[in-house]
């Protein structure tokens, strides 16, 4: 059997970046928007999926995004926070 493809697409009428693996939504990341700012309270991959990388490609995907409206990132969500931290290339988002 194999693998399916991810793609990463912001699902707006739920306020969620979701990565999707065919018809399967194995994570997402919450937001909400405020003016000028995202705010990332929450990020979920589904326990069976863990450990291979997964929050990573949600993440940078969603920040990615992000960047592209101009729009700067509140991440209060601990794993969004800790990504930010480790990869600089996105420390102009805050």
């Amino acid at each position: 059997m194999s693998e399916q493809p991810l793609e990463v697409r912001d699902n707006r009428e739920r306020s969620r970046f979701e990565l999707v693996a065919g018809d399967e939504v194995v994570g997402f990341a919450d937001y909400r928007v405020e003016g000028d700012r995202v705010v990332f309270p929450h990020t979920v991959i589904d326990p069976s999926r863990r450990g291979q990388g997964l929050g990573a490609i949600l993440v940078r995907a969603a920040l990615d995004e992000v960047r592209k409206t101009g729009r700067s990132v509140v991440p209060t969500c601990r794993y969004v926070a800790e990504f930010m931290d480790r990869h600089p290339e996105y420390a102009a988002l805050r």
